[in-house]
């Protein structure tokens, strides 16, 4: 695909209204909204087509209609592309299906893998699922970077595994020490742990037997993997998501981008598998639609993303995934790197990002480097899922393209907005959704949906038009965060949160905001600390302190509050304080998910006394940013 010629600094930019889209197939869906009371129901017109039994059944078809095509690649130590095609994947997960039969695996002593995104994670994965045994990939952080194994200990007492394999085993060794018991077989790729283990080659070269019997027998209500929750309320839940559940979210994803017919989409990715976004919505993406997943060991953090511009100099994606960090270390890459922009920009057709919101300004910067250097503008495409709902639920298949906007729902899910707490909570309903999390009563599972089946996801949503409901809904938060101030005032955290965060791009990380049961709204800020020691213009020696002391930081950050309050209309979305927090967010702590979530009510527990601080008045603290004297300064 060619692109337009590119335009040098000093060129007058293009104005984005005379510029086409690349050409692409989105699926416009005719959606029925209609009212019963104070709820509303949405859904497409359209019903959802056909899709496999099991997940495996595109590995079986991919094998026989291009054997040789690669269905996933890594670079090995030299550098070098280690691919294995769709056919030698199907030997592969016959043999570890075997492996794991032969060792009387089930639902009750599923695998689990402690490693991330590699080659022989998704090998035991596809394995596992070709015999009907659950995996359930769990985040590597709860291992390496945790220092009590918290909420590892509480996923494998969940799980209760038969088998654990780590990639590493010397990295894992210590985890699986403190925390796996002695009965339990470990399986390593490479190094060893502790105690006696398996090689990960003993169970690709298990002769097939009686697993293809066995794969005959899974259904579309089979268990295909646990994945658990990221814990950004409350410890992790585990999610039992059936061959179902893939394969009809698939079918949606595809009915909403029929361009992976089109064209096998190619993917560079680093989100890990262990989440929904990365694990199922992208690897089932390649898998579903014969396509290839080229495996990214970068990470939109310091020194990571070099990893990632290095693989999109040599691989050119169809479609491009990440997080709103990761777009905008990429717009700041391709508008320096010419040889990035030749092959990024060759046949990208769609921009997605999951995980959190895109700021406008990064949306507007993106947008202008796309104008720039591509001579069309390409599509920037969000949704909302979840890992109950494995995971997708809406896409913005319109066309409204603007920051917030989540869509309207796919092919075959059904939507209710509930009012709760003066919101419209999001609830849904389909093939796609879970019927309850593992190992929880019954009672708790009911509570998680209501009367009518609909899972309760805890997210609000309001419609982007209220005039015209069927142009689709914006994110509203998430409903457990609100809470009401001292006069009785509720305060929507959800929204706060992403302004502060939009307009204090690329200097602000998340932020957390204060003021339950008293007089004002307060914000505590985690930075950007390698953007604002930029900013500050201070050597890497210096403490955080003295970063958030400086006078270059502080004033950027007096000049951000007095901007978020200058449209504000009541003591509501009015912040009186904002107080920039030195101490980065706790994984241990539950402060954070190794997806970089932040849990609100977790680091107010943990910060009570910086929070009480912020509000004492009987002490003048210097870190502490008041609203108040703004506006008295400036009259």
């Amino acid at each position: 695909m060619k692109f337009g010629p590119t335009r040098e600094k000093g060129v007058d930019e293009p104005n984005l209204a005379d510029l086409p889209h690349r050409e692409v197939r989105i699926g416009r869906p005719s959606i029925v909204v209609r009212q019963n009371g104070d709820s509303w129901y949405i859904r497409t017109r359209e019903s959802l087509g056909a899709y496999p039994e099991r997940f495996t059944d595109r590995l079986v078809t991919g094998a026989k209609a291009h054997p040789e095509r690669w269905l996933v690649a890594r670079r090995d130590g030299s550098g070098a592309w280690n691919s294995i095609s769709y056919a030698q994947m199907l030997d592969r997960a016959r043999a570890i299906g075997q492996a794991l039969i032969d060792r009387k695996l089930s639902v009750d002593r599923p695998v689990a893998i402690l490693s991330g995104n590699d080659l022989e994670h998704l090998q035991l994965a596809l394995g596992a699922m070709w015999a009907g045994v659950p995996y359930a990939p769990i985040s590597p952080a709860y291992s390496l970077v945790s220092s009590d194994y918290g909420k590892l200990r509480h996923t494998l007492e969940l799980l209760k595994p038969g088998l654990i394999f780590a990639a590493d085993g010397d990295a894992f060794a210590a985890a699986i020490d403190a925390v796996v018991p002695e009965d339990v077989e470990i399986v390593c790729a490479t190094g060893s742990c502790k105690r006696p283990s398996s090689s990960f080659a003993q169970l690709i070269s298990t002769p097939p037997a009686s697993v293809d019997k066995a794969q005959r027998a899974v259904g579309p209500d089979t268990i295909a993997k646990f994945l658990f929750t990221s814990g950004s309320t409350k410890l992790p839940k585990a999610v039992p998501t059936t061959h179902r559940m893939l394969c009809s979210n698939q079918q949606m994803l595809l009915e909403t981008f029929p361009a992976f017919a089109d064209e096998p989409p190619i993917l560079v990715d680093w989100l890990p598998w262990n989440h929904t976004f990365g694990g199922s919505h992208n690897v089932g993406i390649a898998l579903y639609n014969g396509g290839t997943l080229y495996i990214d060991d970068g990470r939109p953090v310091p020194g990571k993303f070099e990893e990632t511009l290095r693989n999109l100099h040599e691989i050119a994606p169809t479609i491009f995934f990440n997080v709103p960090r990761g777009w905008e270390e990429l717009a700041a890459g391709l508008e320096t790197d010419a040889l990035l922009r030749e092959t990024f920009f060759s046949r990208v057709k769609v921009y997605f990002f999951a995980g959190a919101g895109l700021s406008q300004a990064a949306w507007d910067r993106l947008e202008r480097v796309t104008a720039r250097y591509c001579g069309e503008r390409i599509r920037i495409m969000a949704g909302l899922g979840m890992t109950e709902t494995s995971p997708s639920c809406l896409f913005t298949t319109g066309w409204i393209m603007r920051a917030g906007y989540v869509g309207v729902p796919a092919p075959g899910c059904d939507v209710k907005l509930v009012p709760v707490d003066g919101k419209l909570e999001a609830r849904f309903r389909g093939p796609h959704v879970m019927a309850g999390y593992w190992g929880m009563e019954s009672s708790q599972r009911e509570q998680s949906f209501d009367e009518e089946g609909y899972y309760r996801s805890g997210d609000a949503l309001k419609f982007v038009d209220p005039n015209r409901p069927e142009l689709g809904l914006m994110f509203d938060g998430r409903i457990a965060e609100d809470f009401k101030l001292s006069s009785g005032t509720f305060v929507s955290v959800g929204p706060m949160r992403a302004r502060i965060v939009s307009e204090g791009a690329p200097y602000v990380q998340d932020a957390v905001i204060t003021g339950m049961n008293r007089d004002e709204v307060g914000a505590l800020v985690f930075a950007r600390f390698d953007e604002i020691r930029k900013l500050a213009g201070l050597p890497p020696d210096r403490s955080s302190h003295e970063v958030v002391e400086a006078p270059a930081v502080r004033e950027f950050f007096t000049t951000l509050l007095a901007r978020l309050n200058e449209q504000a209309t009541g003591s509501a979305n009015t912040i009186a304080r904002m107080r920039l927090l030195e101490v980065p967010p706790s994984l241990d702590r539950g402060e954070i998910t190794d997806k970089g979530s932040i849990n609100q009510s977790a680091v107010l527990k943990h910060r009570a006394a910086i929070v009480d601080a912020l509000y004492d008045r009987s002490q003048s603290d210097a870190q502490v940013i008041l609203a108040r004297a703004l506006r008295t300064d400036a009259q």
